[in-house]
């Protein structure tokens, strides 16, 4: 493990850059607010980073006390890495980030790498407030929600796990407007870009909306 770099300043600011500043600590963070993951699926879903910067970005995160690693019971018996309580604590920086960012996507480039889930913080942001399972359908493939989670996942890779409390479907426009920031859910769903279905809660919110 490496020691620690800082920037030896009596600053908030650069305490927390002393611990998340390093390249791909931040989008790891992002990838473990969908719950526990395995090294290899870590590795898959942030395309263009080597094996050993990723080991040494999650054993720098053990040790700062963002992430816990542990082995899984049988038949899984393989090793997960999981955000703590500290860790999840920056999902509203990553939505500040992303929201602060969404003008710098412009058009996507034939080199940029794309997952489905990855539009989850900006729709977390546009449904701040609400609970519930919210099922997305985007044409990158299906993500889902999981709104108020106060500890554990705050999304996932793939259909919801249980009967979701909204469905929401979308092309690849609409979610991308989404992202930069052009265009607001309720709105989206008011014009007829959104599709809505399902009979929870925050189904008809967004339909009353």
């Amino acid at each position: 493990m490496s020691p620690r770099r800082s920037y030896d300043q009596y600053c908030s600011a650069a305490r927390a850059l002393d611990l998340v500043g390093d390249r791909w600590t931040l989008l790891i963070v992002r990838e473990l607010l969908a719950g526990p993951r395995r090294y290899t699926d870590l590795h898959a879903d942030l395309p263009g980073v080597s094996t050993d910067v990723l080991a040494s970005r999650l054993k720098d995160m053990e040790r700062d006390g963002l992430a816990t690693r542990r082995r899984l019971p049988p038949p899984g018996a393989a090793f997960v890495y999981e955000l703590t309580g500290k860790g999840r604590e920056l999902l509203p920086v990553l939505q500040a980030l992303g929201e602060w960012g969404g003008s710098e996507l412009g058009e996507r480039r034939p080199t940029d790498a794309v997952r489905a889930h990855w539009f989850a913080l900006p729709l977390l942001r546009e449904l701040e407030g609400e609970t519930g399972l919210v099922e997305v359908r985007l044409e990158e493939g299906d993500f889902h929600l999981c709104l108020g989670a106060e500890d554990g996942p705050v999304y996932g890779d793939g259909t919801a796990p249980a009967e979701p409390d909204a469905r929401l479907v979308m092309d690849a426009g609409t979610s991308t407007a989404l992202a930069r920031g052009e265009l607001g859910l309720r709105e989206a769903v008011r014009e007829g870009r959104v599709e809505v279905s399902g009979d929870g809660a925050v189904a008809k919110a967004l339909r009353e909306a």
